[in-house]
């Protein structure tokens, strides 16, 4: 089974991320296939270039084959895109201070970075 998260609630990616599902992937035992990971508000924190997390994801990610996607607008608040509020939504927002690979956009963009390899099942955390 293929499976994307969306990381959305309060303390989802510093929680249910680092503690469960981070260490179940590195060693080989989460049990799914992990094509997409989507961090809206705080969570996109975690992404940051020379965070630990983000760091670990982005090599996961690399070598796995796995979308990792923040809200460009979640990105744009917090000064980690450059961009504006009309260019959200619309593929316009460009990334800065996250880890490597990870690209911003907006549910459009998931959706389309996911086609050529669709989850089976979105589970939002």
């Amino acid at each position: 089974m293929k499976v994307a998260y969306v990381f959305a609630t309060n303390m989802a990616s510093t929680f249910k991320l680092t503690t469960m599902i981070l260490p179940q992937l590195e060693g080989g035992f989460h049990g799914a296939k992990v094509v997409g990971m989507f961090f809206f508000d705080d969570n996109i924190f975690c992404l940051r270039r020379g965070d630990p997390v983000g760091e670990r994801l982005a090599r996961l990610a690399a070598s796995h084959n796995i979308l990792l996607m923040a809200c460009d607008q979640c990105a744009v608040r917090r000064n980690l895109a450059e961009g504006d509020f009309e260019q959200c939504g619309k593929g316009q927002v460009v990334p800065k201070g996250l880890a490597d690979g990870v690209r911003v956009g907006c549910f459009p963009q998931f959706y389309q970075a996911l086609e050529g390899n669709p989850p089976d099942q979105v589970i939002t955390l």
